[in-house]
């Protein structure tokens, strides 16, 4: 009999590969005080300020028949004709392109986010603390696990990329001063993660890593979920999960990334400007249509709800009715839900030009025009509201009413909303080609 035991290898090197050990993962956390020696993103040469929009292949649209029959002749037995990588080519475990590199090199400083942060938040809060937030012991030892998880994440991502190259653990600051606010961050957090990778995996060069990142993703999105369930949220209130371009999930990333070490690898991704909702809706509250002003932890695009300003008798972990009650649990299905369409949304932005991200030494930009309108993308939509200008940098929109499919309304969960010039018509595949057109971003809290 096999030895099940024996690990699968994805590389052929004669050394064992780089193992990025669970004892290197005690942080330093903080901001950023010194200056910065380089700043902007990695950058070459540039061939055009966008890629073109083109129709789609002929061969695509007008090829393959779709009619339930086979049409070439099998390669193997009961192997239909198709399919990347089906030739029995042996498979390569290594980046193919400037794209896939600086794909992977962002999972990585993710991974690695996650990593600290879910440790972090373990060492800052009491065993007490937990308690006082219906978590007990179980599931302070899943936290632990979830980091456990990262370990081996980010020695894949080091694997594939080499550890030369491969980015390293940085300083971090987080904006949590409370266990339900570090929660909430994290589900937060973990849903840029999963959306990240979701939004360049099936453009990945590579199709091996492709494979290994997938499987790495799959139990980010379970990590979601579980601080989703921490929070006293519905687990998973979409059909869809939604992914996004690569400079979306850098721009949510590197505010809390203070610095990193000398000669850390450097990224290609823009950060856009920041974007707040001034009235993000409070899943502290038993009623979040009485969020007022700034509830949340600092002024960060992903702050965490804040609990602390809310009056104790609005509280819904204080709340005692189903449907109104949101300690931690497997489920809980809102009665009064967090946002609902035609709610008001106040937006303010922040001027390009600021320095975020390692030692201060990435600077936000945008190439769009006057922002006019506000995209909302979650699921399998892109759509848009119309932007009403308040002031300097303050606008207001309506949330908008539409849905993917019937009985499932698109604007639900943990989504993503930008400023936008222009209202382009895309899809999840070619999602990248609003990057032009952004001029700020964030998260929004709608269920």
């Amino acid at each position: 009999m096999a030895n099940a035991s024996v690990p699968v290898q994805y590389t052929s090197a004669v050394s064992p590969p780089p193992v990025v050990s669970s004892q290197l993962t005690e942080a330093s956390h903080g901001s950023f005080t010194g200056r910065a020696t380089t700043t902007g993103a990695l950058s070459l040469s540039v061939q055009a300020q966008s890629i073109p929009a083109l129709p789609p292949s002929p061969a695509e649209t007008n090829g393959y028949p779709s009619d339930g029959q086979l049409h070439e002749p099998e390669p193997a037995p009961f192997t239909p004709a198709g399919g990347e990588g089906t030739n029995g080519s042996e498979p390569v475990y290594r980046v193919q392109s400037d794209f896939d590199f600086e794909s992977i090199a962002l999972g990585l400083y993710q991974e690695y986010i996650e990593l600290d942060v879910f440790h972090n938040g373990l060492a800052m809060f009491s065993a007490a603390d937990f308690q006082a937030a219906g978590l007990t012991a179980e599931d302070r030892f899943l936290i632990e696990f979830m980091a456990d998880q990262e370990v081996g994440h980010a020695t894949l991502l080091t694997n594939i990329l080499g550890p030369q190259a491969a980015p390293k653990q940085c300083t971090y600051n987080y904006p949590f001063q409370t266990v339900r606010e570090f929660v909430d961050f994290n589900q937060k957090l973990t849903r840029v993660g999963e959306s990240g990778v979701y939004g360049f995996l099936n453009h990945l060069d590579s199709r091996p890593v492709g494979q290994l990142l997938l499987q790495s993703i799959s139990t980010e999105a379970r990590q979601q979920m579980i601080f989703r369930q921490f929070d006293g949220l519905f687990p998973m209130p979409v059909w869809f999960e939604v992914g996004i371009p690569q400079s979306w999930a850098w721009t949510l990333i590197a505010p809390y990334i203070s610095s990193c070490p000398q000669n850390q690898t450097r990224l290609a991704w823009q950060n856009y400007p920041a974007l707040h909702v001034i009235n993000q809706p409070n899943a502290a509250r038993t009623n979040a249509n009485q969020t007022g002003s700034n509830e949340t932890q600092g002024f960060s695009i992903e702050a965490p709800l804040n609990d602390a300003i809310v009056p104790s008798s609005s509280l819904c972990v204080n709340a005692t009715g189903v449907g109104s009650n949101c300690n931690p649990a497997i489920t809980h299905n809102r009665s009064i839900p967090l946002s609902y369409p035609g709610r008001l949304v106040q937006l303010q932005w922040d001027a390009p030009g600021q320095l975020v991200g390692p030692n201060n030494s990435y600077v936000t930009s945008t190439s769009a025009g006057a922002p006019s309108w506000v995209a909302w993308v979650n699921q399998l939509n892109v759509t848009y509201s119309k932007l009403t200008l308040t002031g300097n940098n303050t606008g207001t929109t309506i949330q908008p009413n539409v849905s993917t499919f019937e009985n499932n309304p698109m604007i639900n969960g943990t989504v993503f909303i930008a400023l936008v010039d222009t209202p382009l018509a895309l899809s999840p595949f070619n999602l990248s080609q609003i990057n032009p057109h952004v001029a700020a971003l964030t998260l929004y809290q709608a269920g």
